[in-house]
């Protein structure tokens, strides 16, 4: 399975932004990777650079490459209304996004690692397809045999992120993905209408 497995400090710092979630190295250092990172003294972005660099922040946050996030991107353009925010919306029903949002995982990139590794059930059957695409309705649960597992017990105790488009049972271990959320109810900072300007070249 592709996917990114570099570090994630360097990219957060890139951005500006904490994408991966807490980072000590990041509030160490906030400014830009590099030799010259503190100094700032960098020219005016272009147009596309601007565009770019908001692609690549989305890419990285959710977890996706260049290919399949060109994929998404066309299958957003395809369907009825704006494209920018049926874009983020594709992105919020991913499996793996929706294993981190229900608090199973702390990050994105062990929510896709616990996918992979044949954890988590999806209307009672197991899928092990990280960018598996969830319906309104959908249960999602921990496998079984798997709810003795510390890295989750761990991150379910820690967690205390609520979404209106999802419900959770801690008894059960198992959540709902209620709705598609809106644009307004998705929290990450990125500005999809760069994106969509950027494909649309």
């Amino acid at each position: 399975m592709a996917r990114y497995t570099g570090p994630t400090s360097k990219i957060a710092r890139k951005f500006g932004e904490a994408i991966f979630g807490d980072d000590k190295a990041f509030e160490k250092k906030s400014y830009p990777p590099g030799q010259h990172g503190q100094t700032r003294r960098r020219g005016k972005q272009s147009e596309y650079s601007i565009q770019l660099m908001e692609k690549q922040k989305a890419k990285y946050t959710y977890g996706i490459l260049e290919k399949q996030f060109r994929n998404v991107f066309a299958n957003a353009k395809r369907k009825e209304g704006v494209t920018g925010e049926i874009l983020l919306q594709l992105c919020e029903c991913r499996l793996d996004n929706v294993v981190y949002r229900m608090g199973i995982s702390n990050t994105r990139r062990g929510a896709r690692q616990l996918v992979s590794h044949r954890h988590i059930t999806v209307n009672g059957e197991l899928v092990n397809i990280p960018s598996y695409s969830l319906k309104p309705g959908d249960v999602v649960g921990v496998r079984e045999k798997s709810k003795s597992l510390q890295a989750i017990g761990d991150a379910l105790a820690a967690n205390s992120r609520v979404y209106e488009w999802i419900t959770w049972n801690s008894d059960k271990m198992e959540g709902t993905f209620v709705a598609v959320p809106e644009r307004s109810q998705i929290p990450e900072n990125i500005k999809e209408q760069l994106i969509v300007e950027l494909y649309s070249k």
